[in-house]
């Protein structure tokens, strides 16, 4: 669902009940696109997240803390010159659009009084934050709009904010029945009443038209404006419900400020106590991806390069493997050859023998070198024999340690994927340095691993009260089972797929079946795995673990263990987190 002027209603409502006299403790710009205020009012403290992203622009309240560029942004520099200590003194939408503006009293250098707007505009990829004075003159802009950007609106330090150019569209809010009626009767029938919605009122989404198209439940006048009239009523009134849409495989795919009816009976509409909660459950999993797909794309690239490689290498050795495979018939060949050496001559392109090595002693036909003695050409079966034999052992070999940097790369890349903030992804540069996937010196030699990483292992706690670690890359992995865990404690990991080294710390107590079953539900959220079901996860004690001498990051054997099949459910391992911010 776009973040459509309902949503931003709903937001700018559940805000006001919140923040209203909220002093600006801290300003953060964790993003290029987003800014974070941390406010505290009535002894509570709240995290403001605007976000200008072109994919996931939206504004609301969040518990997760990102982790901050180690020089902050211009933009974030003047929001905390004129914010810093000042109080919100109101949160309002621009009309029905998709605009909030956040008034803030503040005082300047000189100890006055002064007022500042901030001006979030939730647009798609027109998405912007503006930073103005009282008289609405635009101080700071998060992305400025000169005149090769856009022709119809400028936004730029100094100019007079101006509202976002108007769509020859009517409010929902204003709509009567007569009118109603009067413009849809003009029309009627349609071919579809949710393009029709969106393309007459302002500020609805698709989700939002087909919600009202499908409560109409008839293509009929009367039916369609009852259900209009009824859910522009809920916005009106700021009945809201928070939801949030999941896919069979608890993804969520939409979210919205009211029930949402017309999904089938494969989803799942789930209700939140807050707006806020909603939007950062739906945003948590995309938000995340986009900016480590962003952060992270020359790493991506070289990795998706690597992978190219190796399944190249491995097709055409195991081509290579199929034609050595004749080795047997090689050796046949030059055996027959030999026992019938006295009936061939030289210049025979071919031997018809009778094959004494199978059952019923069936003829054979030999291909022969015309410019070889018969003994030449047995000879040279003999050569082949011996060369495809010795190939099938290289070979052999070059495919399983294909097979196996194959399976490095898809872990470091689920790695990847799951990463969070720019320190786990300087990791896992490291890690592909040590490996001598990047950087690699003259001589080849890998770089050493460090001392000490800079982030730690997430931290759960089972229903049972055991502490449970989850690695966040191969070389936490690595440190997690051999550096941290003891002989004792349970180690867990998702079975013949990439994952995180999950470890249940016990001091040698035996925790109960579902401590068990929760730590290899963190195992199966922390995966390659973790959007399917019934998933095999493999579990251990930590001194059946070893690692082979100059194994890569992450990679260990073992031979000893149970298994155990869960349903990968991210919310219910969520709850069992510890550190929830990082």
């Amino acid at each position: 669902m776009a973040f459509d002027s309902a949503m931003v209603h709903a937001v700018v409502f559940e805000l006001s009940q919140l923040l209203i006299n909220a002093r600006v403790d801290k300003i953060h710009q964790p993003e290029k696109d987003e800014v974070h205020l941390l406010l505290r009012n009535n002894g509570e403290n709240y995290r403001l997240v605007i976000s200008s992203s072109a994919n996931n622009s939206r504004i609301h309240l969040s518990t997760i803390q990102k982790e901050n560029p180690p020089v902050p942004y211009n933009f974030c520099i003047l929001l905390r010159k004129q914010l810093s200590g000042g109080r919100i003194a109101s949160i309002s939408q621009l009309g029905f659009e998709r605009v909030v503006v956040i008034t803030v009293e503040s005082k300047n250098e000189m100890g006055y009084p002064q007022i500042r707007r901030i001006y979030a505009e939730i647009m798609g990829k027109y998405s912007n934050i503006m930073l103005t004075d009282e008289e609405d003159k635009i101080l700071g802009v998060i992305k400025p709009v000169d005149f090769t950007t856009s022709q119809k609106r400028q936004v730029l330090p100094g100019m007079r904010y101006e509202m976002p150019p108007p769509q020859d569209k009517i409010s929902p809010l204003e709509e009567t029945k007569e009118n109603f009626l009067k413009l849809y009767g003009e029309v009627y029938p349609v071919s579809s009443v949710e393009k029709y919605i969106i393309s007459r009122y302002q500020g609805l989404s698709r989700l939002s038209a087909g919600e009202i198209a499908y409560r109409s439940r008839a293509n009929d006048p009367i039916s369609l404006w009852e259900s209009f009239a009824a859910f522009i009523g809920i916005i009106k009134n700021s009945d809201i419900t928070p939801v949030v849409i999941f896919d069979e495989n608890k993804k969520p795919i939409e979210y919205s400020f009211t029930l949402v009816e017309q999904y089938g009976s494969g989803y799942e509409c789930v209700t939140y106590q807050s707006v806020s909660e909603a939007i950062e459950t739906f945003f948590r999993y995309r938000d995340n991806i986009d900016h480590t797909k962003q952060r992270a794309a020359d790493l991506f690239k070289t990795i998706n390069n690597i992978k190219n490689r190796l399944n190249r290498k491995t097709v055409l050795q195991k081509d290579e493997l199929e034609r050595a495979g004749k080795k047997d018939e090689y050796k046949l060949y030059g055996d027959l050859i030999n026992a019938n050496i006295y009936a061939l001559r030289r210049g025979m392109d071919r031997a018809i023998v009778v094959n004494y090595y199978e059952e019923g002693c069936p003829e054979i036909e030999i291909p022969l070198d015309i410019r070889l003695t018969p003994a030449q050409n047995a000879q040279m079966y003999f050569k082949k024999y011996v060369k495809a034999r010795n190939a099938s052992v290289i070979l052999e070999k070059q495919i399983e340690e294909s097979a196996r940097e194959l399976q490095y790369i898809e872990s470091v890349l689920d790695s990847l994927l799951r990463a969070k903030g720019q320190s786990e992804l300087d990791e896992i540069r490291t890690e592909l340095e040590h490996s001598g996937y990047l950087g690699r010196s003259a001589k080849g030699k890998k770089k050493p691993l460090p001392y000490k990483l800079q982030t730690k292992p997430a931290e759960y706690r089972t229903s049972g009260g055991y502490r449970v670690l989850c690695g966040k890359n191969n070389l936490q992995n690595d440190m997690l089972t051999f550096k941290i865990a003891s002989k004792l404690d349970w180690w867990f990991h998702v079975k013949n797929a990439p994952g995180s080294h999950v470890v249940m710390f016990c001091g040698g107590e035996e925790p109960s079946e579902k401590d068990f079953t929760e730590a290899a539900m963190i195992a199966a959220v922390n995966s390659s795995l973790s959007d399917g079901k019934h998933i095999a996860v493999d579990y251990t004690e930590v001194k059946n673990i070893k690692k082979p001498s100059g194994a890569n990051p992450g990679y260990v054997i073992y031979h000893t263990n149970y298994s155990a099949y869960v349903n990968s459910d991210a919310e219910y391992v969520e709850k069992l987190r510890v550190e929830k911010n990082t």
